[in-house]
């Protein structure tokens, strides 16, 4: 499974949003769909079709405020749908 190095910004509630992918490192497996040792001519694979966990993760901005996913339900919005 290929995994990435990225930048990104830290929010209060603990969530890392990816704002650039900076490099891919490469598993090298011929079943992982990322990898250049995949084949081309890969009919219909059921190969690894994800990326795994970031190898490194920079932080460019934190901040005390939630992620857009977290403000709408501790904030509120989930609240004002019912």
């Amino acid at each position: 499974m290929c995994n990435l190095e990225t930048e990104g910004t830290k929010y209060g509630c603990g969530h890392y949003k990816v704002t650039r992918k900076l490099r891919k490192i490469d598993c090298g497996g011929p079943y992982c769909i990322h990898s250049v040792h995949h084949p081309r001519n890969c009919l219909d694979c059921h190969c690894e079709r994800y990326y795994g966990p970031d190898a490194k993760e920079i932080i460019t901005f934190t901040t005390t405020e939630y992620c857009p996913s977290c403000q709408y339900w501790f904030k509120g919005g989930a609240q004002q749908r019912r």
